[in-house]
């Protein structure tokens, strides 16, 4: 797997560019935040995903380990592919995808060329809960999410709702670390929803 490239810039297009490394050009289609940074003829590190298909070896690049991480994880999503996944990183940020995933944004998803309604509700379920170690804190606050979760459960809420409310409640920026007061949030985010 070619997990990043460095190596000097020899072209740019609108939608990638070629980076001499060891003096091989390799073609890499790039976000609109990689591409960004990357000026023709200088220096440049971009991190990167390989996508094996049978007819082809692309190579894509990020501006970020949170970009490339969004960009593998909505392909577990049937029905998306790359193509999705570089349209929906060309239209928000990761932390605007995690925030429109937990709060049930379908306005915000199909606002991304190529997702519509039903796509946006499939994004939601499937990525719900899936999109936590990008949010501030990592793995820890997937662990205390984890923990808040099952309190929830325990207490009578659906699982999915449960993953739910927590999420949104962790998309927000000031979102409490301690699992109490993050457990007190997710019920505050429950209680329009009507309880179990």
């Amino acid at each position: 797997m070619i997990a990043s490239l460095t190596g000097t810039v020899l072209s740019l297009s609108a939608t990638g560019a070629v980076i001499e490394c060891g003096g091989v050009g390799l073609a890499v289609t790039l976000t609109p935040a990689a591409r960004t940074g990357l000026r023709r003829g200088q220096a440049a590190t971009v991190l990167t995903h390989l996508v094996v298909r049978e007819d082809a070896l692309t190579l894509f690049g990020f501006a970020s380990d949170a970009e490339r991480e969004v960009f593998v994880t909505v392909q577990s999503v049937s029905g998306i592919g790359p193509r999705i996944a570089l349209a929906l990183l060309g239209t928000m940020t990761p932390d605007a995808l995690t925030g429109a995933v937990a709060a049930g944004d379908v306005a915000a998803l199909t606002r991304v060329p190529g997702i519509g309604q039903k796509g946006a509700q499939k994004l939601i379920l499937e990525l719900t809960g899936k999109l936590g170690s990008l949010a501030p804190g990592g793995k820890a606050a997937s662990a205390t999410a984890r923990e808040v979760s099952q309190a929830l459960v325990s207490l009578g809420w659906s699982s999915a709702l449960a993953d739910q409310a927590v999420a949104a409640v962790l998309a927000r920026d000031d979102a409490p670390t301690e699992v109490g007061e993050l457990l007190k949030a997710a019920l505050r985010q429950l209680a329009p929803a009507g309880g179990r």
